[in-house]
């Protein structure tokens, strides 16, 4: 056999794959570049008429006039009073990155102002038909660049306008059909609008604004510069109601340079939704889950379950200590020292409403108007219907909170924490380290009491609660005062008096802790295993015992012994998330005070308990001593005032 036949078949080689050729790397058209950039700036005409105002607050105006046709969509035109542009600084306005607010990487550590990145009015332009018209004062004329929305501006010309700038915005996503289909109703779009306009009018009482649609004035504000003409403006913006259920607020810390200022509103003045929360941070309206949570925080024992709290606040801080650049919107910030601003805002807005104990002034707050019809009107603290339009709280025959009225509408919610609930035996036995806390103040009978008894009949001690005179269907307490008629329930009073002293209590000796029978041992992230580690310290104080076994693994030890009863598990995850997103936590306060109102209850006078005339003078006292004695702990009002005036309205006595 010849060596060709013999030798082993060489395999053909496979022909080379085709090289296919990657696409061009170029550099993208200025028109595209600016379309893309409004795709992330300019959502809706909302958008727009955000972007334009801050400009405008920017160059120091002191009166805005908004004029927008179709929502916005046609037409938006903004002028102001602000110090304008020359004829040669017009076109740099119109330029990509083109701002006279910063200058080098440093100014972007303390930006004082509303804009700065130099975006919106190239944006603005690449997707309508724009025209600026400006004029500095000084100058006999002013001047005026158009745009058509291809990229292309025109020669800047003379124009006649008085000092400061007027934008005006045409036909908006005209080019960009793909962008205008996702655009809504006209009446949707000038809803975005109003509230972008009332959100920046919140922000700056000082600025005049006029706000017309269609040709058709909506809005006029007047300039505000005391508190009396900003309440009017907050009465115009938010509604009267807000404004009669809020407390002014103000506080300043010189070591960090934090004040702390606006109007929150009463516990008994909640919402179903967080629809009148605004929030500031030095002039700039923003959206941050850190500042919301100090806010609910302070609310926490004072509001019902799933009821939000309505406030304007206004936080002014150093401007390095926050950066502003963490959003294209620029409605998300970022604090440096998160922690010192949750625990500053949350500690005063917690004293605030520690201090809403009955007073000369809160009587006022707390009273009933007759109606045109005689009917009895809340003035004060919430109605028979909130300002949401929602049934109010009703008591139920044992004097507490009626399923209808805890979480409005649904059943009473349990903790996570407590889902076994405490036994009578447990209640007793714990209500009994406590002494006499639920019994009559002393000095309430005897002596002490038939001074109380003399007093109704001379008003010259002045006490806000006044004198008790009867009891209401073993439910109400009757009292007088100088202004007229007290209104008391006495469940609720007196469940708030209770639980006040029971947290003071707790808080006054160290917490104890209950070891478990068998360790439990939780798997965690590597994350959430080295915030145990590091905040080691923290849960001890907390009468926590936490280890930590390997990489991702933590065993519990011992609880807080007031939580024995809880889900150890559950209750470690949600304490290390707030240390994850807060850097704090009050996870175990608050459970541990959703354990001592539970007792607090079981411990206060019930329904149909007939009361003598001291013990009902010695809750009254008790009421002008406590913290928060202006709502029960699920949030409900104590009391409420009826005023001699409106007692002889319902009467028609004098007429």
């Amino acid at each position: 056999m010849s060596s060709s036949n013999s030798a082993a078949a060489v395999p053909e080689a496979e022909p080379q794959a085709f090289a296919v050729k990657p696409p061009e790397i170029a550099e993208l058209p200025p028109q595209l570049v600016n379309q893309i950039a409004a795709g992330e700036v300019v959502e809706r005409p909302a958008s727009v008429v955000k972007e334009l105002l801050e400009n405008s607050l920017d160059a120091g105006a002191k009166w805005l006039r908004i004029d927008v046709d179709q929502g916005g969509l046609k037409r938006i035109r903004i002028s102001d009073d602000g110090h304008g542009m020359t004829a040669e600084q017009l076109p740099h306005a119109v330029g990509r990155h083109a701002t006279s607010k910063i200058r080098e990487l440093e100014d972007l550590a303390q930006i004082a102002s509303l804009g700065f990145r130099g975006e919106a009015l190239p944006s603005i332009g690449s997707v309508s038909r724009m025209s600026i018209t400006s004029r500095i004062a000084g100058e006999d004329r002013g001047w005026c660049l158009s745009g058509d929305g291809s990229g292309n501006w025109a020669d800047v010309i003379p124009a006649a306008h008085a000092p400061g700038t007027t934008i005006e915005v045409v036909d908006l996503f005209f080019n960009v059909p793909a962008r205008r289909k996702f655009t809504r109703a006209e009446r949707t779009e000038y809803g975005h609008v109003e509230q972008v306009v009332n959100r920046i009018a919140l922000s700056r009482p000082d600025i005049a604004i006029e706000l017309n649609h269609n040709g058709r004035n909506t809005l006029k504000l007047r300039a505000a510069t005391d508190r009396a003409s900003q309440e009017g403006r907050l009465a115009q913006l938010l509604g009267d109601k807000f404004i009669s259920h809020a407390v002014y607020v103000e506080h300043e810390s010189e070591t960090e340079g934090l004040r702390l200022s606006g109007w929150i509103a009463l516990p008994t003045f909640s919402r179903s939704q967080a629809d009148l929360q605004h929030s500031f941070v030095n002039g700039r309206m923003v959206r941050d889950k850190l500042l919301s949570h100090a806010v609910k925080l302070a609310y926490r024992d004072v509001l019902f379950h799933g009821r939000q709290p309505a406030y304007v606040l206004f936080l002014d801080m150093p401007a390095r200590g926050v950066d502003v650049n963490a959003h294209p919107t620029k409605h998300e910030v970022r604090f440096r020292d998160s922690r010192a601003i949750h625990g500053f805002i949350s500690g005063t807005l917690r004293r605030v409403l520690a201090e809403l104990q009955p007073s000369a002034e809160t009587a006022a707050e707390m009273s009933l108007q007759a109606g045109p019809n005689g009917e009895l009107l809340r003035a004060g603290w919430g109605s028979d219907r909130n300002a949401a339009g929602e049934p109010g709280s009703q008591v139920s025959s044992d004097g507490g909170v009626s399923e209808q009225s805890a979480g409005y509408g649904g059943a009473p919610q349990q903790s996570p924490y407590n889902q076994s609930g405490l036994s009578l035996r447990d209640v007793q036995s714990t209500m009994g380290l406590y002494g006499d806390m639920h019994r009559p103040a002393a000095g309430a009978q005897g002596a002490g009491g038939d001074r109380m008894e003399a007093a109704v009949a001379d008003t010259s001690e002045e006490l806000p609660m006044g004198f008790a005179i009867a009891q209401l269907h073993g439910i109400y307490i009757l009292a007088q005062n100088s202004a007229g008629l007290v209104l008391v329930d006495m469940h609720a009073a007196h469940e708030r008096i209770v639980y006040e002293r029971l947290k003071s209590s707790f808080a006054d000796g160290d917490i104890t802790h209950q070891p478990l029978l068998v360790p439990e041992t939780v798997a965690v992230s590597q994350r959430e295993a080295e915030l145990a580690e590091e905040h080691s310290e923290l849960f001890e104080q907390l009468g926590f015992s936490v280890d930590r076994l390997g990489p991702e693994r933590l065993c519990i030890r011992a609880v807080p012994a007031l939580l024995k009863q809880a889900d150890a598990e559950a209750l470690l995850r949600d304490v290390l998330s707030d240390l994850a997103e807060f850097g704090s936590t009050e996870r175990l306060q608050a459970a541990s005070d959703e354990v001592l109102s539970s007792m607090a209850c079981h411990g206060s006078v019930r329904a149909n308990r007939q009361l003598t005339v001291p013990e009902m003078n010695a809750l009254l006292r008790d009421m002008e001593r406590t913290e928060r004695s202006g709502q029960c702990n699920h949030g409900r009002p104590t009391w409420v005032q009826l005023p001699l005036a409106e007692l002889d309205r319902l009467f028609q006595r004098g007429r």
